[in-house]
């Protein structure tokens, strides 16, 4: 009967600490995205190089656009997955252009791909879809 005691108070144990490691990871709201932008005008030229960059409204709390290739973009949501009710967790652009980094919690994750590189984070950035016809990129969910 004692074994099974501790046996039951171990997994109970296990069982809260494996849920309440994951509390904070929750997915970023589903908002209605639709934008459309043109990186031929001036106020879109960073988006012209591979590898070039910005962040504009939209979202949850925003969006970084990063092109990949000549005729790949990717947008991600700035909100950070960590912990998605902090109003602070907003990730930004580090001055070296490979990470956006959540201040907040300390997440980092690339920009190639949005995939986490340094936590608490485990979850990525949330990805919009996008689609180029080599004049207009649409974002969109």
């Amino acid at each position: 009967m004692y074994k099974l005691n501790y046996l039951s108070v171990f997994l109970f144990t296990f069982l809260l600490n494996s849920c309440t490691k994951g509390l904070n990871q929750e997915y970023v709201p589903d908002v209605y995205v639709n934008i459309n932008i043109f990186p031929s005008m001036p106020s879109y030229i960073d988006l012209n190089p591979i590898g070039g960059w910005m962040q504009i409204e939209g979202g949850s709390r925003g969006i970084i656009i990063y092109r990949l290739t000549n005729d790949d973009f990717l947008a991600f949501d700035r909100h950070c997955p960590y912990d998605v009710t902090n109003s602070c967790g907003k990730v930004n652009v580090n001055t070296n252009n490979l990470f956006a980094v959540d201040t907040c919690c300390g997440s980092q994750f690339l920009i190639v791909d949005g995939s986490v590189n340094i936590g608490p984070a485990t979850l990525p950035l949330k990805r919009y879809n996008t689609s180029w016809d080599g004049n207009q990129l649409t974002i969109f969910n």
